[in-house]
C-alpha cells in the first residue's frame, strides 16, 4: 500500500459518523487538491470488512459516486442511512449539515 493511500486512510478515521466528506476535500486535506481521483481509488481498493468509514466519503456534488457495481452505492446508502444521513429526493446529502469540517 502506498504512502498517499495510507495516508487517506488515516483521514477518513477521522470522519464521525452522521458526517461525509468529500473525495476533494480529502486531497485537499492531504496537500494534494488535484488528486480527488486517487482518494477514490484508495477507497475502491479496501478489502470487504474493513474497518475504514470509507462510506462517509462523497463527491462534491453531496452524491454518492455511483461505482461499476451499483451494490455498494446501495450499501453506501444504506451505511450513511443508519447514521441518520439524511438524502434529497434527487439523492443528494445536504454538505452545510452532514459535511465534516475536517480535524480540529
Amino acid at each position: 500500500m502506498g504512502g498517499f493511500f495510507r495516508d487517506v486512510y488515516c483521514v477518513v478515521r477521522m470522519i464521525p459518523p452522521g458526517r461525509v466528506a468529500t473525495y476533494g476535500q480529502i486531497a485537499t486535506y492531504l496537500g494534494s487538491p488535484h488528486a480527488a481521483r486517487t482518494v477514490g481509488w484508495a477507497l475502491g481498493a479496501l478489502p470487504a470488512g474493513t474497518s475504514v468509514p470509507w462510506h462517509r466519503v462523497i463527491n462534491a456534488l453531496g452524491r454518492i459516486s455511483a461505482s461499476r457495481s451499483g451494490h455498494r452505492a446501495d450499501q453506501q446508502r444504506a451505511m450513511l442511512e443508519e447514521e441518520d444521513v439524511v438524502f434529497d429526493e434527487s439523492g443528494r446529502i445536504d454538505l452545510n449539515k452532514h459535511g465534516w469540517k475536517g480535524p480540529r
